[in-house]
């Protein structure tokens, strides 16, 4: 109970704060978001700025619902980043070095449990701007669910936002650009080569004006 609290006070405080007033966010295609789960929602990574952009998408009431898929050892590093991880941002934690079984159970399970999971699957934060070569852990996740629907999404402007090195976030807007869902395919390579395709699409159509202005809510 005290961690909901806290993760509610976090995004009504900071995120929300921060996102929606002190940068701005304009999003398209709103209405392809999931209302439930299960799903996944893919995207580019440049900034640690995305994981709370993508959060700010969804109401309060489902927050608890959302897990953002992290790196252990990054995210576990240490004890108290660990615990603001997986209570406050609600992080599901893999191995990126292998060694287990099947790293992607915890994944799984949450998916079998309706919730909604946001993976990128560029593993780490790339070249600002450019989409990386893609992993192919999500296709390995499809398959064990493959009724889950896969949401791309680009995000611009987060890598200027919150660029390496930054402590705190310059006041820039926030583009987020949402596709349609993408099915699950047998092919490992043709579904890799239709994520990466979608993505590039999205990214074209995200705008490329990062003046402040007022915050816009449209779809």
């Amino acid at each position: 109970m005290m961690t909901k609290l806290l993760r509610t006070l976090f995004s009504l405080c900071i995120v929300w704060p921060v996102i929606w007033l002190w940068l701005g966010l304009r999003v398209k295609h709103r209405q392809r978001l999931p209302q439930n789960g299960p799903a996944i929602i893919v995207a580019n990574h440049n900034s640690h700025m995305d994981v709370f952009a993508l959060l700010s998408l969804f109401p309060l009431r489902r927050q608890a619902q959302i897990h953002p898929v992290a790196a252990a050892d990054y995210f576990l590093r240490n004890k108290w980043m660990a615990w603001f991880a997986l209570n406050i941002i609600n992080i599901i934690p893999i191995t990126r070095q292998g060694g287990e079984a099947n790293p992607l159970a915890q994944c799984e399970q949450a998916l079998r449990d309706n919730k909604i999971l946001i993976i990128f699957p560029e593993g780490t934060r790339g070249e600002p701007g450019k989409l990386s070569p893609l992993k192919s852990g999500l296709w390995h996740l499809s398959q064990r669910v493959p009724d889950v629907p896969i949401i791309p999404v680009w995000l611009r402007g987060t890598e200027q936002v919150m660029a390496r090195g930054n402590r705190i976030p310059l006041p820039l807007f926030i583009d987020v650009c949402v596709g349609d869902a993408l099915p699950c395919h047998p092919e490992k390579n043709v579904f890799m080569d239709e994520l990466k395709q979608q993505l590039l699409a999205l990214q074209q159509q995200t705008t490329g004006n990062y003046a402040h202005e007022p915050t816009s809510h449209a779809g």
